[in-house]
Order: C-alpha cells, then structure tokens, then sequence
C-alpha cells in the first residue's frame, strides 16, 4: 500500500487500537489529529551567550552544530536521534534559569557519564537512585536545569 490509502488505513488502525491498560487510543488521536502521540521535534533555549550554550550541548551531550546564527538561531541536531535544540539570543528583560522546566538526557550509566563531564568540566550534583534508575542533576551556562537520567533503560 502507498499513498493516501496507506494513510487512511494507518490512521483507522491507530483509531481503534487499544492502549497497554486497555483503554482506547480513539480520544488520544482526536486531540492529536489522528497520531497516537505527538512527537517533541524542537526545544528551544533562550542564551545570554548563544555561542557559549551551544558549545556546551555539543560537547557535553553530542548534539551536532556549525555553530552558525541563521535566522536568529543556532541549530543543534542530535547524532543519536531525539528533539533538536535551537539557541535563541535571550532578550536582555529575560531572567534566565527561571522556567519550570528540566532538559533530561537519557544514557544507560549515570555515574559513568557524570564521571567523565566532571573530568570534562561538567559538574553534576550527586548521582541519586529512584525506581530502578539512576540519575543527576546540573545547570547550563544559562542557568537551564539539565540532568542524565538512565529511566528509559530500565528493567
């Protein structure tokens, strides 16, 4: 099947389809126009220094960037899939570091990845054990609230 049939019968499957705890899937894709769950393609960080913030993504947690301002924004791109970054130059009236929200990157040995960002220049607080995962908590150069987070390898 290709084409417009393809997606139709894509959508109908994902219309009737059930969830793990048998709940149907139909007003998930009513909200979300017919997708079971809307994918976070692009976060974008305000940065005092645009440069400076996205060296330290790049360096610390692989993304891929020319470091060039197009359009009055740096593009980082992950190597290993997962959303892109955008560096937005922050107005001088923003308070950074403020926002109710955490940049958590998934790696399978949290003490291991805090071990080498520390000998790379990355002070992370201390590894902490919740639920059968391990995780650690930092900052960027602006102030965001970054952590490493093994949850998603779980058992």
């Amino acid at each position: 099947m290709s084409g417009i049939g393809h997606t139709l019968h894509i959508a109908h499957i994902a219309h009737i389809a059930q969830r793990a705890d048998g709940r149907s899937t139909a007003s998930i894709n009513e909200r979300t126009n017919g997708q079971a769950t809307m994918e976070l393609g692009t976060v974008i960080l305000y940065a005092k220094d645009m440069q400076r913030t996205a060296r330290f993504y790049s360096e610390h947690f692989g993304y891929e960037t020319s470091g060039e301002v197009h359009d009055g924004l740096i593009e980082l791109r992950p190597a290993a899939g997962g959303a892109e970054i955008l560096i937005h130059q922050a107005a001088k009236s923003l308070k950074l570091g403020s926002a109710a929200i955490k940049l958590s990157f998934s790696v399978r040995n949290v003490p291991q990845f805090v071990q080498v960002a520390r000998e790379r220049g990355l002070a992370f607080g201390a590894v902490h054990q919740a639920n059968g995962y391990a995780f650690a908590n930092a900052k960027d150069p602006d102030g965001n609230s970054v952590s490493v987070s093994s949850r998603r390898f779980r058992g």
